[in-house]
């Protein structure tokens, strides 16, 4: 079944200079890059994205983090999408994930982690409409 899903690069893959690294694995992959934009956000953007993490004790840092530098926005389109970014991505903290991912391969941290996939397919549409609403449904 083919699904949308929506993917951020987080400042700190910008600023390793992985972008290229970890697109690189989507498209091997089979992933199609349907939208991608190099963006800086603020706290209000970080709170509509986060919406269900605002009030956890770790969200504050977290939202200084997202904030912090440029990131890579983007939509990734092919057949079981949303399950497939999360496979290539790894376990959320990266000193816990398998090798072969990218988070497994590439970071040492639960919040630098370099990457962020959309969660289910209710969240990706919620997401693609956040970051790309010429792209929602």
């Amino acid at each position: 079944m083919t699904q949308r899903t929506l993917v951020l690069l987080k400042p700190d893959a910008v600023q390793r200079g992985l972008v290229g690294e970890i697109l690189s694995r989507y498209e091997a992959k089979g992933l199609s890059v349907v939208a991608m934009e190099l963006r800086t956000i603020d706290a209000a953007q970080s709170d509509r994205h986060y919406a269900e993490h605002v009030e956890r004790d770790f969200y504050p840092p977290l939202r200084e983090f997202v904030t912090s530098g440029p990131l890579v926005a983007l939509v990734l389109e092919g057949d079981s999408a949303v399950e497939v970014v999360r496979a290539l991505n790894g376990a959320t903290d990266g000193r816990k994930a398998a090798p072969g991912t990218i988070r497994g391969d590439l970071s040492l941290s639960n919040r630098e982690n370099l990457v962020h996939g959309s969660d289910g397919l209710e969240s990706a549409a919620r997401e693609i409409a956040l970051w790309f609403p010429e792209l929602a449904d």
